[in-house]
């Protein structure tokens, strides 16, 4: 495996289980556990942090080496997809939290 596919497949690790942590918080609503559910959103934004830095990195191998430093193939196609879809899940868990959370103070 050489450089850009082990980045790739890093980019990957992070972002899902970035997403896998997001989700876990939202499970924590259910019992009303919100110290757990930040705890979990937290550990998704580090997460998201590591998966953010190697893209970072790749962008930058790309700026100075040309197009041809990052091929895109499936699989990096497929890691672009897993960090998207990681952060929009955050976002959208974050805010859900807060209002479930917003909604239990009011009762």
């Amino acid at each position: 495996m050489d450089e850009s596919e082990k980045d790739i497949m890093g980019l990957i690790s992070s972002s899902g289980e970035s997403r896998s942590k997001a989700f876990e918080a939202l499970q924590k609503v259910r019992s009303h556990d919100y110290d757990a559910a930040h705890k979990l959103l937290k550990e998704s934004q580090d997460l998201d942090v590591e998966a953010h830095n190697i893209q970072t990195k790749m962008i930058q191998k790309e700026l100075n080496e040309g197009g041809d430093a990052n091929p895109i193939t499936l699989l990096m196609v497929h890691a672009q997809d897993h960090y998207m879809t990681a952060q929009l899940s955050r976002d959208l868990i974050e805010e859900l939290i807060t209002i479930f959370q917003e909604r239990d103070r009011e009762e």
